[in-house]
């Protein structure tokens, strides 16, 4: 598919992408999930404990340790994505896998896009421990983009 979006317009897209990930989604904003990094690599968020977010006492929501996955993961497909294929992200399917916990930890977790295709696109995130490194959960999710998403400023 020829796009044509310039460099700087694909680019302008993935930085307004990586500020609403952190500013413009309620329940990120909620949670005080931060982007570390967000490139066409990938990209790398920090959720902060809180008692409010916890299951139990010093443990996070294994609810909360999922929604930070996808959005890491979801995030890892929007930061190299080619916004000629649309900008309305819907994920499919994710599946999770709890390894461990970190009582009290902050938490940090590194997702990737593992393979782009039209418009369904397959990415993976792992979710550590921010000040043990110790390996908390990994996922695997499917994430349709397709159409413009309503709300962004290119979209009419």
């Amino acid at each position: 598919m020829t796009g044509g979006l310039s460099d700087a317009e694909q680019q302008q897209r993935r930085d307004w992408f990586r500020a609403h990930w952190q500013d413009g989604v309620p329940f990120n904003r909620h949670c005080a999930i931060r982007v570390l990094k967000w490139d066409a690599d990938g990209a790398e968020l920090y959720l902060p404990f809180s008692d409010m977010l916890s299951a139990h006492d010093g443990i996070l929501h294994g609810g909360v340790v999922a929604a930070l996955l996808d959005t890491t993961a979801t995030g890892a497909v929007m930061a190299g994505h080619d916004f000629d294929r649309g900008s309305r992200l819907t994920t499919i399917s994710m599946s999770v896998q709890y390894v461990s916990v970190a009582p009290g930890e902050d938490v940090r977790a590194v997702g990737r896009c593992i393979r782009r295709g039209r418009t369904v696109n397959f990415a993976e995130a792992q979710a550590f421990g921010a000040e043990s490194g110790k390996l908390l959960a990994t996922a695997q999710l499917a994430a349709n983009v397709s159409g413009e998403r309503p709300g962004a400023p290119w979209s009419t």
